[in-house]
């Protein structure tokens, strides 16, 4: 047997825990490709299959994977850029001053509710994208759901020209955008498939790198798109311009992808993992990591137009938030290599709390330099801290297997796929900050005027995040000290 573990802290993903199927009666060589481009045979811990054969396949079929879910991601954070310019300038009674574009006045609230919706979507969809690639086949799903991202892109399009729609019609439009956040589960999961043990962490960070570098990429274009002229112009070139990049994805996975049977879904591990403490604690952890990375990556555009109405700056450089969080998730998986998980992520979040407390004093004195600078800081942080949790997971069920395992080889694997169980139960968990992170933003400034209250409510969690991690994970004599 040999289940999909994960492996490094260099990504994170969703992993569904897999069993082969018999492939006895099937009398094809290994990595023949069959009908339907299905692959009956698949020994990537064969050195010399991986050598041969099997390498350039899996070489072939994450690079496609990349492109998909680069799209995917992009897509779940359109509406990121969308918003900045559907957001009008309100006065201090409330009064409208400068409506946004397109005949659109979103308040504050409105735009952060669009983005929540959008990534909560998104988090939740991880659960079921997880166990699609086992049921439908790699190259099958890949197809299908970049064809999905057709729906939130058409819809955008269509939705941004009718100003005149109920709010409720525009969030049901931005939720369907969630089905970009879900493709980076099934493609992490397909290419988990692919790949041996010892460059699953290669593979996997890889992956995840090239998805999360959408959010950046997606900021980035958008504001030109919007600038376009042409058949349908302004706001719904946002859409439009991902359209054909959508149906390129799918037709390149089509073409050039493979299906594996080696494996099928078994959500046994995954149930067992949730009978573990320290898989709820990761969870929490994960929220401080990955949820701010990706609840900071849809909200801060949109704070930079409503705090200090510089939507400008929003649109030329709100990208380099996702960018810089992007491009540090690797640093935190080799910090964490060398001096360990836990202490990383540590002083991940000590610098998180100090950054947020920075930008609160840039709120207080408006000072637009230093609180895009900490929140600079605060990405940079949350990508650190993405590879370090991330690398905390296999080390945490390989003590737990020490303490509570028989020693055995079956006793092994069994905590390994529990391992991998805990890895999709803290991967969606951790997604949801996304969903959170807009919303306490909506509440603090709908309630306080201020986005002030939210930012010291991040730092005091990050603090005690902090704390837990030190207190489960780095205290002398800890089971899990070191880790």
């Amino acid at each position: 047997m040999f289940p999909r573990h994960w492996n490094s802290g260099k990504g994170q993903h969703m992993s569904a825990t897999v069993t082969p199927r018999s492939t006895s009666t099937v009398d094809v060589e290994p990595g023949h490709i069959g009908p339907g481009r299905w692959i009956e045979k698949w020994d990537p811990e064969d050195a010399g299959f991986w050598a041969a054969k099997g390498k350039a396949i899996a070489r072939r079929n994450l690079t496609w994977s990349i492109v998909a879910e680069h799209i995917g991601f992009s897509v779940w954070l359109l509406w990121s850029i969308v918003v900045v310019k559907m957001t009008g300038t309100y006065a201090a009674d409330g009064s409208l001053v400068t409506p946004g574009a397109a005949g659109w006045a979103l308040t504050a609230g409105e735009a952060l509710t669009v983005l929540a919706v959008a990534s909560g979507v998104g988090a939740f969809l991880r659960i079921p994208y997880t166990f699609a690639v086992p049921l439908f086949g790699g190259r099958n799903w890949t197809t299908i759901s970049a064809l999905l991202l057709l729906v939130p892109t058409l819809g955008l399009a269509w939705v941004v020209q009718h100003p005149e729609m109920p709010f409720w019609v525009l969030l049901a439009v931005a939720a369907t955008a969630g089905f970009g956040g879900g493709n980076f589960a099934s493609s992490m999961a397909n290419i988990s498939f692919f790949y041996p043990e010892k460059e699953k962490g290669w593979a996997l960070g890889l992956n995840a790198a090239g998805g999360n570098i959408g959010v950046a990429v997606a900021q980035k274009i958008v504001p030109l798109a919007i600038g376009l002229g042409g058949l349908a112009a302004g706001l719904s070139n946002a859409g439009l311009v991902y359209v054909p990049l959508s149906i390129a994805a799918a037709v390149l996975a089509w073409l050039f992808m493979d299906n594996l049977r080696e494996a099928k879904a078994d959500p046994t591990p995954t149930a067992n993992a949730t009978k573990h403490l320290h898989t709820w604690v990761m969870a929490f952890l994960y929220i401080g990591t990955f949820g701010s990375f990706i609840g900071y990556s849809a909200a801060f555009p949109t704070l930079l137009k409503v705090v200090f109405e510089r939507g400008d700056i929003a649109l030329t450089y709100g990208f380099l938030g996702a960018l810089v969080g992007s491009l540090s998730r690797p640093l935190g998986g080799k910090l964490a290599d060398r001096v360990g998980g836990a202490v990383v992520t540590v002083w991940t979040f000590v610098a998180m709390a100090a950054a947020g407390w920075t930008a609160v004093i840039g709120v207080q004195n408006e000072n637009l330099p230093l609180f895009f600078v900490s929140f600079m800081v605060l990405f940079v942080a949350t990508g650190v801290g993405n590879g370090s949790t991330y690398r905390m997971i296999p080390a945490i069920f390989t003590r737990i297997a020490g303490r509570d395992g028989d020693g055995s080889e079956t006793s092994r694997v069994e905590f390994k796929r529990r391992a991998a169980g805990a890895v999709g139960i803290i991967s969606a968990v951790g997604a949801f900050g996304g969903f959170v992170i807009p919303f306490v933003y909506k509440f603090a400034k709908e309630s306080y005027g201020s986005i002030v209250p939210a930012l010291q409510a991040y730092v005091v969690l990050f603090l005690v995040m902090a704390v837990v991690t030190g207190v489960v994970y780095v205290r002398k004599g800890s089971l899990m000290a070191k880790v």
